[in-house]
């Protein structure tokens, strides 16, 4: 039969396991891939897996990694699809607590995904072979019908198989979907980038300041767009004068060049009384001390003249002696905070936070009140069967709450991997919980559970258009497999409910995102001097490098509101548009 060119098809698929590259936890996946001629198919979301199998929680509350094989895909009733796929252990291997049993998920658009769970090959088979016409009036599903039906995906999948697939493919089954829908799924997994910039043919204005606050409008690939500022060479123009006059500018963009540091994790920057502050796990002084630059722009802070000071080291008494980790600067209840953990000469950081005197200088150390440890609700420690570490502050619906990373038994045969728990507390007393923690997270997925890493960790939050977003870090945190994920709740909810909470089923930076730019992760958000919400984190320069160096772009608004973190410089601005040029008229004296 020829291919329908108004027609797409959508390929499922596996890929070949690279340990180098790209392990087990990541290759066990379900990627999508798209054609438009039934023959040559194009990876989405940068050949990245997007539907991952869960862990299992085991009776030591350890995680125990899945992976997937031979997913398939089908028609539902009512315009939706089901997804199958096998589950099987991490290394590939049979998984003998699901026999006769699929991983099972629904979608309407292949955007969006819903887990159904564990469910029953041959009810699902007949499911889908009714809902293709292909199972006659009353027959009832045998062994044989669904053999059938299983060899038929097989051939399928063969025939694919000849066709040209995405790097280290290993075809699964695969649906017709419409051109329509197929446009939309090359919009939503693809790389967004700037297409246009505009600017108005022309403005009255009357002054240089007037002119300066003429912005470009920047147009994207999916049809969202971004304000830019312009530099108007205003040489031309006599404002005392009425006239008309053509004029050049050049569209300016925030960008800093990957690396903006080296040695350092966790970054942070921070704006306060009118000067710019930087702070991170410093891997320079092997995490010991904890450093601060300034400088009158965040940019600043990384010239090569900007000094650091050291506002808090090693004590007498040995409370603070090393893994000095994961400081960030908050503003609560209206005092000035350092939110970081720290550890004894025994090793095991937990959560401090340190508060500045009031009318205080950041970078003198006598300026900041001694560390106090994060308690519970009842007055005991966080911790004392575990680690904690990365807490951070938010604020929503008028609550305010701290995030933190939790972790038992690290390093033997028991590690629970590092959690993700959130508790509310007053402004007054941050260093103490008003309610029990509650358990947001665990890294349950390959991406979050890859080569051995079992890692939540990381988080650091904002708020837009009333979403509170909080981005969490899972993999190695000084590996190319470091990646963010993304949580998402509604800006009044209760943020100690977990059903209130959506979390992304795949990673929203990782080390497909931007080239020479591996293990991404460990973020923080600020807002700068233009208005713009930036992220600043940490990645390594090259995939075998175990150096962590700091990043920092914008954070871009998708045309349906996602937030993308992936932005790079050249997609953010085509250095081929930043030349505009437009008509000013100044106006004679006492005109409009």
């Amino acid at each position: 039969m020829r291919y329908q060119r108004e027609k797409g098809k959508l390929l499922l698929y596996t890929r070949e396991v690279l340990p180098e590259e790209y392990p087990d936890g990541l290759a066990r996946s379900i990627h999508l891939a798209y054609s438009r001629d039934g023959k040559c198919y194009q990876a989405l979301h940068d050949n990245y897996g997007i539907l991952f199998a869960p862990g299992l929680i085991s009776e030591k509350d350890t995680i125990v990694p899945k992976g997937l094989k031979h997913p398939e895909v089908f028609e539902l009733p009512g315009g939706r699809y089901g997804i199958t796929a096998e589950r099987v252990n991490e290394d590939g291997s049979e998984d003998s607590g699901c026999q006769g049993k699929v991983l099972f998920w629904t979608t309407e658009d292949f955007m969006e995904f819903e887990l159904q769970g564990l469910a029953d090959r041959h009810s699902l088979e007949l499911e889908a072979m009714a809902a293709a016409d292909k199972l006659p009036e009353g027959e009832a599903m045998t062994e044989q019908t669904a053999a059938s039906g299983r060899s038929e995906g097989a051939a399928i999948a063969k025939y694919i198989g000849a066709a040209q697939l995405p790097k280290g493919a290993i075809a699964g089954g695969s649906v017709e979907i419409s051109a329509n829908l197929c446009d939309r799924l090359v919009q939503y997994w693809d790389k967004v980038y700037n297409t246009e910039v505009r600017v108005p043919e022309c403005v009255t204005v009357s002054s240089a300041q007037e002119l300066s606050e003429v912005s470009a409008l920047a147009v994207y690939s999916d049809g969202s767009t971004a304000k830019k500022q312009v530099l108007w060479e205003m040489e031309s123009i006599d404002f005392d004068k009425a006239g008309s006059y053509k004029i050049s500018g050049t569209v300016q963009n925030e960008e800093y060049s990957f690396p903006v540091a080296r040695g350092y994790g966790d970054p942070v920057l921070f704006s306060w009384k009118g000067s710019w502050y930087f702070i991170a796990t410093n891997d320079n002084t092997d995490d010991v001390g904890l450093y601060v630059r300034r400088a009158e722009t965040p940019a600043g802070l990384f010239e090569p003249q900007t000094e650091e000071h050291l506002i808090l080291g090693r004590d007498e008494t040995g409370e603070f002696w090393q893994t000095f980790w994961a400081p960030e600067f908050h503003v609560i209840g209206g005092a000035l905070y350092i939110l970081f953990a720290v550890g004894g000469k025994v090793w095991g950081p937990q959560c401090y936070v340190m508060r500045l005197r009031e009318d205080g200088d950041i970078l003198n150390p006598t300026d900041w009140e001694r560390p106090v440890r994060i308690r519970r609700q009842d007055g005991s420690w966080l911790s004392t069967d575990g680690i904690t570490l990365d807490m951070t502050y938010l604020r929503a619906g008028k609550r305010s709450y701290v995030v933190w990373s939790y972790r038992r038994h690290i390093g033997t045969p028991d590690d629970t991997g590092s959690m993700l728990y959130i508790a509310e507390i007053e402004e007054e007393t941050p260093w103490q919980l008003k309610s029990e923690p509650v358990l947001l997270s665990r890294p349950l997925l390959g991406w979050e559970n890859v080569s051995g890493t079992i890692n939540n960790e990381g988080p650091h939050s904002f708020v837009s258009e009333g979403t509170v977003y909080l981005a969490y870090s899972g993999g190695s945190a000084n590996r190319y497999t470091y990646v963010l994920g993304l949580l998402t709740a509604q800006e009044d909810a209760d943020l100690l409910d977990v059903k209130n909470w959506k979390k992304s089923g795949f990673p929203v930076l990782s080390f497909y995102s931007v080239a020479g730019e591996y293990g991404p992760g460990h973020n923080s958000f600020f807002e700068d001097d233009f208005g713009n919400l930036m992220i600043a984190y940490h990645a390594e320069d090259a995939i075998d490098h175990m150096i962590r160096c700091d990043g920092i772009r914008r954070v871009h608004f998708a045309v349906d509101g996602r937030p993308l973190f992936d932005l790079s410089a050249e997609r953010d601005l085509n250095p081929g548009l930043r030349r505009v040029t437009m008509r000013v008229e100044v106006p004679a004296e006492g005109e409009d």
